[in-house]
């Protein structure tokens, strides 16, 4: 865990709106994203199905095909196994701690192209792979199709790896179009309708979506292949 420090910043941009300030506390933040490691002990101390790693690997890397229930889940079981604290970040949370005290549309900068020295992005490696796929790559090379062990590229200024790219990390804020404070709250909301946020992108996205103020969101129980988890833990 990374303790991230108390701060205020402005949160969203001229395409997640509206842009305002937000005053975050300080807390804990996993350096990494959970990984198939740390969740197929869980799966199996739970006797939980453990999810499919589509063929691209299990042990460091992030784990993949598990819902918002099954990460919130996951952080309950943890909490109890170690006696702290743990939970999904708000959405608010999230960005403080990927901005990282930056102002730019991502945590290294604003150029696209340095993008593979500091996340794992739909770029050249991945275009050879997934020739069906169109849209516009990273023109760089990061040397994983898919997929990559957390870890493997440059840190932002907190210290937290691969806040951008690997996979969209759930959140545990409800998602609404334009923002009006339930960026700041988790919720618990067991409506299978209600429509969660996810955020950092993954993998399997362009250029105009490896922002830290990008937006993405689904339903509780819904499991993808290019979406994952990290937990942050409470003072």
């Amino acid at each position: 865990m990374v303790r991230i420090p108390a701060g205020r910043f402005r949160m969203g941009s001229r395409d997640e709106q509206p842009i305002h300030w937000v005053s975050i506390k300080g807390f804990a933040m996993s350096r990494y994203e959970v990984t198939f490691a740390e969740y197929d002990k869980f799966a199996q101390a739970t006797a939980r199905k453990k999810p499919d790693d589509e063929g691209w690997g299990r042990g460091a890397r992030p784990v993949i095909n598990v819902s918002m229930k099954d990460a919130r889940a996951y952080a309950q079981w943890l909490s109890q196994q170690t006696g702290q604290k743990y939970r999904l970040p708000t959405e608010a949370e999230w960005e403080y701690a990927a901005r990282a005290k930056t102002k730019t549309l991502r945590y290294w900068g604003n150029d696209p192209t340095q993008a593979c020295l500091y996340a794992n992005v739909w770029d050249k490696s991945s275009q050879e792979k997934n020739t069906a796929w169109h849209w516009t790559a990273h023109d760089c090379r990061d040397g994983y199709a898919y997929t990559a062990p957390v870890g493997r590229f440059q840190a932002n200024a907190f210290g937290l790896f691969d806040m951008l790219g690997n996979v969209w990390e759930w959140v545990c804020s409800e998602y609404e179009e334009s923002y009006s404070g339930k960026e700041q709250y988790c919720v618990t909301n067991d409506n299978p309708d209600t429509l969660y946020v996810v955020r950092g992108g993954s993998w399997s996205v362009g250029t105009k979506f490896v922002r830290a103020t990008l937006r993405g969101r689904d339903t509780p129980e819904k499991r993808s292949y290019h979406v994952g988890f990290r937990l942050v833990r409470d003072d």
